[in-house]
């Protein structure tokens, strides 16, 4: 394969490139000014791949991070999360179009007078529109077969690709594209449709959440939560809320690989593994591991129930939910989110998680109400939690933001909006008959996506800006399975 041939170099130039990039002194390079509406250079909005090579590009056309093989693998290119919080990250970074228009000097593609980005239609084919002037300069890219293929277009008279890493694997064959965009046709005509009364905005969302999760999705069933990095590793409520999404959506075969994997993943002592399936030992085990690897195997045939996945997995893997972090990562405690997801009865829930009705984040009726109240409705559903997850959702729900919800009241994180919770919340306020609160966070999701429809983590309270990593595999899991409940097939 083309990036086989290519990791050690690759490997050289990216510590290179590390060692270049670190630090934080005053001295260190800033990162370029984003255009007005959009993020810095250098943060990924976009994904390009289909299980080998994973490559995320920037809102102005860069490649800011590149993994092989598949999106949990060795970072060929990467962009430190760290350096991007403190706007530092090297003006080389990546792989970048510089062009000339006319007889000008050349110039990146961030010192346009504006931007447009958008996906082929059907495809994780990536199309960056950038305007010097009247001139128009067009970037198309995609992944297909292990080769990145770049192609310029429009006004350009000349464009340079400058490189910190990944050269060797660049293409400039138009054929490329082509081939990965009936591929992604082909991969995307397999899906099972939404009912035939979806608005268009809707049909747009299931396309690309199906795409995003191709891309993000390795070919041994290693789903990596992003392409980039600290986040691109193999979390099992990740991966596992991926496998009910694809299998809800008629992708058996990769739901039941995705599953496999996580099967094979020693869950009793860490929280995320690389995309060969070892451990990455930063992190303990979390208490929620264990649950959602048991309703991957559920929603996929390869056990029965849950619950009995459950049993059989902690005989397997003792894993305890107490005192142990969950979904937050702030620490160890007794969740609410944990104990759902742990299989604890609803009775010994209410009693120990009850508040005013509603149910908390914290054994004892602290921490503030928790979205994680709505996994008791879906995909762990509880019957007898369902009215105190019901006014956990709603009166969180009133508290929605333009851009969707936090994961609880008492987030203490800042005050920008997360895009996994506003869909799980929605995905079961749907399930519990609450239409209009659904479709109320669907449209506030809606307006966090990028341009090109990508969900990011989280995005500016005030302007919807990617804060972070985008897109989330998590995020796009929960949307399909929420446009699943709200728009189901015939």
């Amino acid at each position: 394969m083309n990036w086989a041939r290519a990791v050690l170099a690759l490997v050289v130039a990216a510590v290179a490139g590390a060692l270049l990039i670190s630090g934080g002194e005053e001295a260190d390079p800033r990162t370029p000014p984003g255009l007005p509406g959009l993020p810095p250079p250098f943060l990924g909005v976009a994904v390009l791949g289909e299980g080998e090579l994973t490559a995320a590009v920037d809102a102005y056309g860069n490649v800011v991070d590149l993994r092989a093989p598949g999106p949990a693998g060795r970072a060929l290119i990467e962009n430190p999360a760290d350096r991007q919080a403190a706007g530092t990250v090297a003006a080389d970074t990546g792989i970048q179009p510089w062009v000339r228009v006319g007889n000008g000097p050349e110039l990146p593609m961030w010192r346009a007078d504006r931007i447009r980005q958008s996906y082929l239609p059907g495809t994780n084919v990536l199309r960056t529109e950038a305007w010097f002037g009247g001139a128009r300069v067009v970037i198309t890219q995609a992944v297909h077969a292990g080769e990145l293929a770049i192609a310029v277009g429009g006004d350009a008279s000349s464009v340079q690709l400058r490189a910190s890493a990944g050269r060797n694997l660049v293409t400039k064959e138009r054929r490329v594209l082509a081939q990965a965009a009936a591929a992604d046709r082909r991969w995307l005509a397999r899906a099972r449709p939404l009912g035939t009364d979806a608005p268009v905005w809707v049909k747009e969302i299931y396309e690309r959440s199906l795409l995003v999760l191709r891309a993000l999705t390795g070919n041994n069933g290693a789903v990596a939560a992003g392409a980039r990095d600290g986040w691109a590793y193999v979390w099992p409520r990740d991966a596992g809320a991926v496998a009910i999404a694809l299998a809800a959506a008629g992708y058996q075969p990769e739901a039941e690989l995705i599953t496999q994997f996580m099967l094979g993943l020693g869950v009793e002592q860490f929280a995320r593994f690389n995309g060969d399936g070892s451990p990455v030992p930063d992190r303990p085990a979390q208490g929620d591991e264990i649950g959602w690897i048991a309703a991957a195997a559920e929603a996929t045939g390869i056990i029965g129930s849950a619950r009995h996945a459950a049993k059989i997995l902690s005989e397997t893997y003792p894993v305890p939910w107490r005192e142990r972090d969950d979904y937050w990562e702030s620490g160890g405690g007794d969740f609410l989110a944990n104990a759902i997801v742990s299989g604890e009865s609803p009775i010994r829930i209410r009693a120990d998680f009850g508040s005013e009705g509603a149910l908390a984040r914290e054994a004892g009726g602290g921490g503030g109400l928790d979205t994680a109240a709505a996994w008791a409705v879906r995909p762990f559903p509880r019957p007898r939690l369902f009215e105190p997850a019901r006014r956990t959702l709603l009166r969180l729900t009133e508290d929605a933001g333009r851009y969707g919800l936090l994961p609880g009241a008492g987030w203490e994180g800042g005050e920008d909006p997360w895009s996994a919770p506003t869909a799980w919340t929605a995905w079961s306020l749907a399930a519990l008959g609450e239409r209009s609160h659904a479709l109320q966070l669907m449209r506030a999701l809606r307006r966090s996506a990028t341009p090109a429809g990508d969900l990011p983590e989280r995005v500016g309270v005030d302007i919807g800006v990617p804060r972070s990593t985008t897109p989330l595999a998590w995020s796009h899991a929960f949307a399909l399975l929420a446009l699943r409940e709200l728009w189901p097939s015939p």
